[in-house]
C-alpha cells in the first residue's frame, strides 16, 4: 500500500434516512385519542349514573313519583335511613362475611387440588368449575329451593341423623341463605386462588420439606404467603356482591333473613321512596369501599389497587 493511499481520508458514512416522525405535539394527542372511547364508556355508564344516585339520596322525601322530588340537600336521609334499616344492613355484612370464609376453605382446597393434584385433568376440572355459569343465576338459586324443600332428600337425611328435628326445616333459613350464597359465589373464589397457587414454583415447597419443615408450617411459611394475591381478590370477587345480593335471600329465606339489596329493591319498586332506597344504595357502596380499602392494606397487597 502506497503513503498516497494510506493518506487518504476516510470518508464519514451516510446515515441511514430516517422515517418522518409526526411532530411532538400530535404524538401527545395521539394518546388522548385512544383513550377517548373507555373514557366516554365511563361518563356514560358510570359517572353520570353514580351522579344521579348521588342526587337521588339527597331528595326531599316528601315527593312522590308522580309530583316529582325537590333537590333539597337532605343529609339527614342517611340518618335516618340507616336508623330505620340497620339491620338489614348488619345481617347483609353477616351473611356475605360467613359466606366469603365458607368459599375460602373450599375455594382454597379445590383450587389447590386442581393445581397440583390433576395432572392432565386440569383443564376438565376448571370448564367444570365454572360450568355453573352457563345457567342463569336465578335458575341455580330455584334448584336450591327444590333441593331444600321440607319433603326432600336433604332435609329427611338430616332427620334421620338426628340433626334436624321431625318438625325441622332448612328452607326459609340462615343457613339456606348462606348456602346459596357459597354455591352461587364459589367460583368467583376458586379462579383467582388457582391463578395465584397455578404459578407457585412447587420446587419452593420441596425446599421447604427437605429443611425438615412439617407440612403445616411449609404451607404456612410457603404456600400461603404466595398466594396471598388470590385469596385477597377472591375474598373481594366474593364478598362486594355477596353482601348486596338479595335473589338468594328473597327465593331460600323469609322476611326474617331480609337483606340490604332486598330493602333497596322493595324501596325503589314497591314503596317508591326513591331518597331512601338512594341513601341506602350509597351507604352500602361507601361501607363496602371503606371495608375493602382497609383489607387491602392490611393483608399487605396495595397492588392490587
Amino acid at each position: 500500500m502506497t503513503a498516497s493511499t494510506a493518506a487518504a481520508p476516510i470518508a464519514p458514512a451516510t446515515p441511514p434516512e430516517q422515517p418522518d416522525r409526526p411532530p411532538a405535539r400530535k404524538r401527545k394527542l395521539t394518546g388522548y385519542w385512544l383513550l377517548l372511547p373507555g373514557m366516554l364508556w365511563l361518563a356514560v355508564f358510570f359517572v353520570i349514573p353514580f351522579y344521579s344516585l348521588v342526587a337521588t339520596s339527597l331528595y326531599d322525601r316528601t315527593g312522590s313519583v308522580l309530583q316529582g322530588y325537590d333537590m333539597a340537600w337532605q343529609f339527614s336521609n342517611y340518618w335516618h335511613t340507616l336508623d330505620d334499616y340497620w339491620r338489614p344492613l348488619v345481617r347483609s355484612l353477616w351473611y356475605g362475611g360467613l359466606a366469603t370464609l365458607i368459599c375460602l376453605a373450599l375455594g382454597y382446597v379445590l383450587a389447590y387440588a386442581i393445581a397440583f393434584k390433576s395432572g392432565r385433568w386440569k383443564n376438565l376440572m376448571l370448564v367444570l368449575v365454572i360450568a355453573p355459569f352457563f345457567t342463569s343465576f336465578l335458575v341455580r338459586t330455584l334448584s336450591w329451593k327444590l333441593l331444600l324443600r321440607d319433603d326432600g332428600f336433604i332435609v329427611n337425611a338430616l332427620q334421620f341423623v338426628h340433626l334436624l328435628g321431625s318438625d325441622g326445616r332448612l328452607l326459609a333459613t340462615p343457613v339456606a341463605v348462606i348456602a346459596g350464597l357459597v354455591y352461587n359465589f364459589l367460583p368467583f373464589m376458586v379462579l383467582p386462588l388457582f391463578a395465584s397457587i397455578d404459578k407457585i414454583d412447587h420446587r419452593l415447597i420441596e425446599a421447604a420439606s427437605d429443611l425438615y419443615s412439617r407440612p403445616i408450617v411449609g404451607f404456612f411459611k410457603v404456600t400461603w404467603p404466595l398466594s396471598l394475591p388470590g385469596v385477597v381478590s377472591g375474598t373481594l370477587l366474593t364478598f362486594i356482591p355477596a353482601v348486596g345480593d338479595y335473589i338468594n335471600a328473597e327465593l331460600l329465606g323469609s322476611p326474617k333473613q331480609r337483606m340490604i339489596g332486598n330493602v333497596i329493591q322493595s324501596l325503589f319498586t314497591d314503596a317508591n321512596d326513591y331518597p331512601a332506597a338512594g341513601a341506602l344504595s350509597m351507604m352500602l357502596m361507601l361501607l363496602i369501599l371503606a371495608m375493602v380499602l382497609f383489607y387491602v392494606r392490611r393483608a399487605g397487597t396495595e397492588e392490587l389497587l
